[in-house]
């Protein structure tokens, strides 16, 4: 067995990435060190982890985004290499800076490469440097008459973009010209509370638009590999419900072009470490979308068909070992979010789990945090989980998808469940040719479904405030009145039992 690349790893998360990058530290023979503010204290990363530091109090920015307090607790730990997770500090180019500085390996790319597609501005230079289709429109932020110019030679619909933007923020999609002037005034606002950057750039927005995304490693010995790609359309205001690999509707011509776009946009920045490219796709067409310059949070669908571990990846070739050449994929794997929000009105659902019972079988993955005694607050990301299951083809992985939906129980908080549910029984989404509208269409589409899944949502959190919840009450029919039976009845909203 050859020695691990490092000593010990500071993850600077929480949540279900912390316990992953710890799974496959622990397997590499890596000590773990957990970071976590004061109402983490009893989080499962915590637990798990072979140290754990507190690092400040509830809010983000005392603890999660304390960049001196988290370089403080590696060195206090004897850290010699650091893990960012995704979001937080993951694509904080002055936090690796920072890192090299304390001589503590940062797990991801330079912070030059960080910079460079941080700025979605920046970023569409450097694409078109390296001939990678590009959507129409300016490559520069703009005042409110070059947008306007911009957008009548190029056609509306058009989209505004912040510059420094991410997680759908500062975006808006306009179709009048009467709009523009006061949607960028908004558009420019947003981004400056989310980001403290105001600059917004314009682009033609795309009809009926495919989110496509490209998983690249790259080594310091300049390989870059392509571990083929993600559909991520199942979004709701550009925040991604379910992702599935490959594509349904990608040629194998396409796929190869996409994917050699990918690492050529990697390789005209030096980029060293896991990322994703991500594109849009309409009509034969892809035009490049942004880079993410972390592991995203869907990577577990890429790392089922390729019988890779990309976490692993990221160690190895951050201690200058050649990437792994890919191998051939398998099958077709599904990824849900398993989110603690209302399935309604999508408002976080806080509360404490008290009930779990999570689904398994053949092909079944659940990366999640979540346990019995679970506080969910609202500090923090909704997100508890991620359920990953692979099949040998498409139908039957949303058939698998389907049954471990149904066997999910997780009681004390409302989950977005139902909502993947109503998406995998959908004519649209089971033909595979949908887009990023097919969410807001499908609620439109069933009323009744969403009148009914509210109402049991409703009877739930009554009888979970009542006495009753312990014993359970019985309603006539012999059968007691709770919140399992209950669960059961939502989990089948959405279609019929077989």
């Amino acid at each position: 067995m050859n020695p691990p690349p490092f000593q010990r790893v500071l993850i600077a998360n929480r949540g279900e990435i912390a316990l992953r990058v710890i799974a496959t530290a622990a397997e590499m023979g890596i000590e773990t060190v957990a970071v976590y503010s004061e109402p983490d204290r009893n989080a499962l990363h915590v637990r798990r982890a072979d140290i754990a530091i507190c690092i400040g109090p509830a809010a983000p920015s005392a603890s999660y985004l304390n960049q001196d307090r988290i370089l403080e607790a590696a060195r206090e730990a004897g850290a010699d290499c650091l893990h960012p997770g995704y979001g937080f500090l993951a694509e904080n180019a002055a936090f690796a800076e920072k890192c090299e500085a304390a001589g503590i390996t940062f797990l991801g790319p330079s912070p030059s490469a960080i910079r460079a597609m941080g700025d979605k501005v920046a970023a569409r230079r450097v694409a078109k440097e390296a001939g990678v289709p590009l959507v129409p429109g300016l490559d520069d932020p703009a005042d409110a008459s070059d947008l306007a110019a911009i957008a009548e030679q190029i056609g509306y619909p058009v989209m505004l973009k912040a510059a420094a933007g991410g997680g759908g923020k500062g975006i808006r999609i306009i179709r009048d010209p009467a709009e523009l002037a006061q949607a960028a005034d908004l558009a420019s606002a947003e981004a400056l509370a989310a980001f403290g950057d105001g600059r917004v750039y314009l682009e033609k927005f795309v009809t009926k638009p495919r989110h496509v995304e490209v998983q690249i490693m790259a080594d310091r010995h300049g390989r870059v590999v392509a571990y083929g790609e993600r559909e991520c359309s199942v979004q709701r205001r550009h925040q991604k419900r379910v992702e599935e690999s490959p594509c349904a509707v990608l040629t194998e011509e396409l796929r190869a072009k996409m994917c050699d776009a990918a690492c050529a946009l990697a390789r005209a920045v030096e980029y060293v470490g896991a990322g994703t490219v991500e594109f849009l796709y309409s009509e034969g067409e892809f035009y490049f979308l942004e880079m993410n310059t972390r592991l995203q949070v869907e990577h577990p669908v890429t790392e089922v068909r390729f019988g890779v571990d990309l976490v692993r990846e990221q160690f190895r070739v951050a201690a200058g070992e050649p990437v792994a050449e890919p191998r051939e994929p398998i099958g077709h794997a599904i990824e849900v979010r398993v989110n603690a929000e209302d399935p309604e009105t999508f408002f976080p659902s806080l509360g404490t789990i008290r009930r779990l019972a999570p689904p398994g079988g053949p092909g079944v993955r659940l990366d999640a945090s979540m346990f019995v005694g679970h506080e969910v607050t609202p500090h923090y990301d909704s997100m508890l989980g991620k359920l990953i299951v692979h099949a040998a083809d498409r139908g039957q992985a949303i058939e698998r998808a389907i049954r471990c939906l149904r066997e999910f129980r997780i009681v004390g908080v409302s989950t977005s469940l139902p909502v993947a549910l109503r998406v995998f029984h959908s004519a649209e989404f089971r033909s595979g040719d949908y887009d990023t509208g097919i969410l807001e269409r499908i609620d439109r589409s069933v009323p009744e479904v969403r009148n009914e899944i509210a109402s049991l949502a409703a009877v739930v959190a009554k009888i979970q405030r009542s006495e009753k919840w312990s014993a359970g009450a019985s309603h006539g029919g012999g059968e007691s009145i709770t919140p399992w039976v209950l669960v059961d009845r939502m989990s089948r909203v959405g279609g019929p039992r077989r």
